[in-house]
């Protein structure tokens, strides 16, 4: 059975686990995998010829009592394709994610087309309903979470543990009361799964803040973003070459 979300639930859930763990640190290892062939309109039937279906890449979630820091775990060499006689070279833009869970202060770092932007936001807290189903990853008991998008109608569905400290998770999914090890947005387009938990003590400056950029809010960086994409017919991060 499925449990509506309410704020004094939600309230009364981070008052219980923020007690637990608070003087853990350590890493989260995800594999973030895209579906690319839904990320192509319909009629680039030619493209999905030459592209392969999944698109898989690494990233890092750094975690201390309080602060959070998740970025891509950079390859030597960018996912390249043959695609019958075309190179196709999937450029992955580079990000950060930082988000203080006393402050709820939320600061990422994203490029975009060459240019670097910083976007300055409070915690996102999303309108989780909770579920009573359960799963284990990586030897933790996950609880499942979820809850529908009004302007997209996507079904976002998330896991996670109480065993690991609240405002933990993938991209700005981190509004859980426990540390999400699995995510999944609009029934596998984009898929987040935990391969990896070590808890350790972190080396000095191993979280920072992000800085450089230019300042905009999530509103502009959408708006400017989506209107480069369809500029460029909707093919932004695949770059082909002869």
């Amino acid at each position: 059975m499925r449990v509506p979300f309410t704020i004094a639930a939600f309230t009364l859930l981070l008052t219980v686990f923020n007690a637990r763990a608070q003087s853990v640190q350590g890493e989260i290892i995800y594999e973030s995998k895209i579906n690319m062939h839904r990320r192509l309109p319909p009629e680039s039937e030619e493209m999905k010829k030459m592209l392969p279906e999944f698109s898989v890449s690494k990233e890092q979630l750094i975690f201390s009592a309080n602060e959070s820091l998740y970025k891509p775990i950079i390859e030597d060499d960018p996912e390249t394709f043959d695609g019958g006689g075309v190179s196709i070279q999937m450029a992955k833009p580079y990000f950060e994610n930082y988000l203080n869970s006393d402050t709820k202060q939320m600061i990422s770092k994203r490029e975009f087309m060459g240019k670097s932007f910083l976007i300055e936001d409070a915690l996102i807290v999303r309108p989780w309903k909770f579920a009573n189903e359960t799963k284990t990853i990586l030897g933790y008991e996950c609880k499942q979470a979820y809850y529908t998008t009004e302007d997209t109608n996507q079904t976002i569905t998330a896991w996670y543990t109480s065993a690991l400290r609240p405002f933990l998770g993938p991209g700005t999914y981190g509004s859980l009361p426990g540390a999400i090890l699995a995510l999944d947005i609009n029934n596998e387009d984009q898929v987040y799964v935990a391969t990896k938990i070590e808890l350790r003590e972190l080396k000095k400056n191993e979280i920072k803040i992000p800085k450089g950029g230019e300042v905009t809010t999530e509103e502009g960086f959408q708006k400017m973003r989506d209107e480069r994409i369809k500029q460029m017919g909707g093919h932004g991060g695949v770059v082909i070459r002869n």
